[in-house]
């Protein structure tokens, strides 16, 4: 009977191990979905802001009112002409894994009219 015992607190032992591991793998595919969301975010921004660009409004405005407000500050938005480029960074732990992972986007507003 004294072997029973020790082998619980043994599996008890190898799931408190394994936490870490589970949580580092939550935090990655978590990291990832932001970077996918900031992805589809960056294009929406674009295209908003060449709309505007192309309807004689201002474009930086117009890029940073299509996304959602918390990721506004992540938002870079630059205009050259009839195109608009956005980067925007995810929400990340480590800074330096938000910038390798921002996404970029541009739209051409089109010929002037």
């Amino acid at each position: 009977m004294r072997g029973a015992g020790g082998e619980r607190g043994q599996a008890t032992v190898e799931v408190v191990g394994m936490l870490p591991l589970l949580a580092a793998a939550g935090m990655a595919i978590l990291q990832l979905l932001a970077a996918g969301a900031a992805h589809e975010y960056a294009g929406h921004a674009a295209e908003a802001g060449a709309i505007a660009l192309a309807d004689g409004r201002d474009a930086r405005a117009a890029a940073r009112e299509a996304i959602p407000g918390w990721s506004r500050r992540r938002l870079t938005v630059g205009v050259d002409g009839r195109r608009v480029e956005v980067q925007l960074r995810p929400p990340a732990i480590l800074h330096s894994v938000g910038d390798l992972l921002a996404a970029e986007a541009t739209a051409d507003a089109g010929p002037a009219s």
